[in-house]
Order: C-alpha cells, then structure tokens, then sequence
C-alpha cells in the first residue's frame, strides 16, 4: 500500500498588477527592462504588491492524523483556551496585529512563550515544503496580455514538484489550498483540471494522473479550522521573503526579527534534489 500524502496550498500578496505599478516598465524588441531605481531593490510594500508566493506544505496523512493535528491543537489550547466547538485558527495577519483571541500576545510574556512554542513545532513536525514566488511586474511585461494568471501559474510550478516528489517515492497523494471565494475558486478547479488532464510543458499528464489520487482540487475555507492549511497560512510569507532575499530582490532588515526565525528553522523543510540536497529548484522556486 503506498503512503499517502496531502499537499496543503496557501499564498502571500495576490495575482493582481495594475497599471499604476507598471508605469516604470519599458519593453524593447520583447525584452524587459526595469529602470534601476529602488523599485527593483522593493521595499517590503512594493514587494507586497509586485510579488506572489504560493507555498505549499507536504504532510503524510497518516502522521497528520496521530500527531501534526493533535499537536496544533495542543499548542493552541495552551495559549488561546478556547470551546472545541469554537476553535481558534491560527492566521498569520490575526496573530501580527493581535486581533480576536491573539490579543493576549500583547502582554510580552505571553507573545514570547507562544514564538518559542510555535518554533519548536515548526521544527519538530515532519512536513516537506515548495515555495514558489513570481515576479508579476516582469511576467506581465514580457507576456502583456499572453501572461498567464500568476496564482495558476505558481499552482502548476508547484504540482509539478508535487507530482515528481510523490513519484520519486512511489507515493500518492492529493491537493487542498484555501477557499477564495466565487469565480476565483472556479479559476482554481479549471487550472489543476488543465494540469491532471493535459500536463505541463514539463510533465506529462501521465505524471500527474499516476501520482495525484482526485481529479479535482479540494477546497476549504480557514475557518473550517484545517492544521495543513494554517501551517501554510503561517508560513506563506516568511517562505515568500527567504526566496526575495535570496534571488537579490528584498533588502534583508539589519535587525533580527521573528520571520528571520521562522526561515531559521524551516530551512531543512524544503523539497530537495535527492542527491545533491539542491533545494533551488525543487523547493525553492523564483519565476
């Protein structure tokens, strides 16, 4: 019996672009050119708009089951007690700013215990992650309107690695990624179908149909309270600014703040080469 995994989907930023943030754009004989200005070194509020992250964590669902759910669940009983029947979920944009339950971390104590928890359960959790970033303000420079959806794109970049991970171990599993809601959730079934039944440009649908058990992409939104996707939530955008800084487009910050603590720790949690343990590429992936 093979094992059996998931591949739980979240994103940091959007899939949009606008005008207004390709007024420095110049495009010469289909190659793009940006002006040297800060706005190739972003700050953290262009790299927001000028950047999608798709991140997407690999979980054994056997080991989701006995100990990866159970043990979130612990940890957020610990400090946020709350009802079963109305569970906290852990998002990343509620926690920063203390909204709701995450109120209590703005006693210094608390906020400090809670970081120490959370990075001991990022670490100690077996899980594989693929991170994939793409620089809209350049895709849609290059490609005008033949630009593919950002978001379906990074989804394909990412099955991809899925698929080869799961067929490296003679394993299958399936996807689920976070609700968005109406038409974009529609978008999202239509580009995993093109991938499962047609493949990509670098996998043939064979690939995905042997590895992938659903012809389908599940969906769900944070409050049904899911472990996978609020690892992902969690760790969306500090996966997203490891890859910027790596690849020279974000300014890493002087003073060491707590998302340098999260890559810390989930540094050895990326999809790797087998052999070479070559994370770019695999897990790590900058379009």
């Amino acid at each position: 019996m093979p094992k059996r995994f998931r591949l739980y989907i979240d994103e940091s930023g959007d899939h949009t672009y606008g005008k207004r943030e390709l007024r420095k754009l110049q495009i010469t004989d289909k190659k793009t050119t940006v002006e040297i200005s800060s706005d190739f070194y972003p700050g953290l509020k262009e790299a927001k708009r000028r950047y999608l992250g798709l991140t997407g964590c690999i979980i054994e669902t056997q080991k989701y089951r006995v100990c990866f759910h159970p043990e979130l669940e612990k940890l957020k009983q610990k400090h946020f007690p709350h009802s079963p029947d109305e569970p906290v979920i852990l998002h990343r944009n509620d926690i920063v700013y203390k909204h709701g339950p995450f109120r209590r971390l703005m006693d210094y104590e608390r906020r400090k215990f809670f970081d120490e928890d959370l990075l001991a359960f990022f670490s100690k959790m077996e899980y594989t992650l693929i991170t994939v970033v793409i620089d809209k303000k350049s895709h849609i420079g290059r490609y005008g309107k033949s630009a593919l959806h950002p978001y379906h794109y990074c989804l394909a970049v990412i099955l991809e690695r899925y698929c080869g991970f799961l067929n490296f171990y003679s394993a299958r599993g399936d996807v689920l990624a976070e609700s968005r809601g109406g038409s974009e959730d529609a978008q999202l079934k239509e580009a995993y179908r093109r991938a499962y039944n047609g493949g990509t440009y670098f996998r043939s649908a064979a690939s995905f149909q042997s590895a992938l058990t659903s012809k389908e992409i599940k969906l769900k939104p944070k409050k049904a309270n899911l472990s996978g996707l609020q690892l992902a939530d969690l760790l969306a955008h500090p996966s997203k600014e490891e890859i910027l800084i790596e690849n020279g487009r974000l300014i890493k910050p002087s003073e060491k703040l707590f998302g340098d603590r999260i890559r810390e720790v989930i540094r050895n949690k990326y999809n790797k080469q087998i052999y070479s343990g070559k994370a770019v590429g695999y897990g790590k992936i900058f379009l």
